[in-house]
């Protein structure tokens, strides 16, 4: 009995040698193992990271910039009826030209002028009444008081005449610009009020380009300037444009109106309404420095690039950038020319890290 149970401690402590020697291994495996994923991870760290670069050079900027708008005619009216009648005669057609001051309708006007022979003879009896009081006046047969109202009278008469002939004038529709006939919007026999619409006139002897240019833009320019022009029917003519006028605010859209004027020459067939393009020619600028809005990390708001040192070092550098003109950047501060700039791989680096440019 004494024996078994030497013989069961024995095998006990065979067994309990044997787990830990199979603890010992494995844990022995795994540190091997973890021991060779550290040397691989540094030796990832240490290796270069690959990125694209370019070299900041200066480069003259093309100054010249272009607008896209509508022409409108310089001049546009629409005519209203201000007096009440019947229309009597209507003597131009949409498409005529007219000129200034020519009779474009008649309004019958027999009540008009019944008023104005009413007025007229008033008229006539306070002149008469004014002369007889001021000689009365003069040799002691009125007052002062009476002669002034004969005379504020007389004022009254004279104004009713001149506002019955103004309405009687007003019978006779009369453009009041140079232009043709767009739009006819009466007929004869047609009842009118004050306020109804009759024609509508538009100057297009000249027109006015209207674009929209950005605030760079638009402090470059000012009246008078000349600017190219050309017509989207029209892609081989080019008119010569002047501006006219430039906003003083800016629209929602942070845009600021300009107008050009052009010339609508004989056979020239401009329209308003069609689409044009205008061409500013600005004086040419010193160089800037140019680099790709790929450069910025995370974008051109950050105002961060990285620089490739001469010894293949990235380097976190804040920059002051200008104008963005298509896929490049203009730099104000912050980057010299010749410097090496990254362009691509940002996302994999931080300052100091080591570089491989790739051709």
């Amino acid at each position: 009995m004494k024996r078994k149970s030497v013989i069961n401690l024995f095998v006990t402590i065979l067994a309990i040698a044997g787990v830990i020697a199979l603890i010992g291994w494995v844990l022995g495996k795994n540190k091997a193992s973890n021991e060779a994923k550290t040397a691989i991870v540094a030796q990832s760290n240490n290796s270069a990271v690959s990125v694209r670069i370019t070299e900041a050079i200066k480069t003259s900027i093309d100054q010249n910039a272009t607008a896209n708008g509508n022409f409108a005619p310089f001049q546009e009216i629409n005519f209203a009826s201000e007096i009440s009648g019947r229309i009597t005669q209507v003597l131009v057609n949409e498409g005529h030209t007219v000129h200034k001051g020519q009779v474009l309708a008649i309004i019958r006007g027999d009540a008009l002028n019944i008023d104005l022979e009413s007025a007229q003879l008033a008229y006539q009896n306070a002149a008469r009444d004014k002369e007889r009081f001021e000689n009365a006046f003069r040799t002691g047969g009125v007052t002062q008081q009476q002669l002034d109202q004969i005379v504020l009278a007389y004022e009254n008469a004279a104004a009713r005449l001149e506002q019955a002939k103004i309405k009687v004038g007003d019978t006779y529709v009369r453009a009041s610009i140079d232009g043709i006939v767009n739009k006819r919007y009466i007929e004869p026999g047609a009842v009118v009020s004050p306020g109804t619409q009759l024609f509508e006139l538009v100057n297009v002897s000249r027109l006015k380009l209207k674009v929209n240019v950005n605030e760079m833009q638009v402090a470059r320019l000012k009246n008078g300037d000349m600017a190219t022009v050309k017509a989207s029917v029209f892609p081989d003519k080019e008119f010569k444009g002047k501006i006219t006028f430039i906003a003083a605010k800016a629209d929602q859209s942070l845009n600021f109106p300009v107008e050009i004027e052009v010339i609508n020459a004989p056979g020239s067939n401009l329209k308003a309404g069609m689409y044009g393009t205008a061409q500013f020619n600005f004086a040419s600028s010193e160089p800037v420095i140019l680099i790709p809005r790929t450069a910025f990390v995370g974008s051109v708001s950050t105002n961060q690039v990285f620089i490739a040192d001469a010894e293949n070092v990235a380097r976190l550098r804040s920059v002051i950038s200008g104008r963005v003109l298509g896929d490049q950047v203009e730099i104000l501060d912050g980057i010299k020319e010749g410097e090496r700039v990254i362009t691509s791989g940002q996302i994999n680096l931080s300052d100091g890290i080591k570089i491989s440019p790739i051709n």
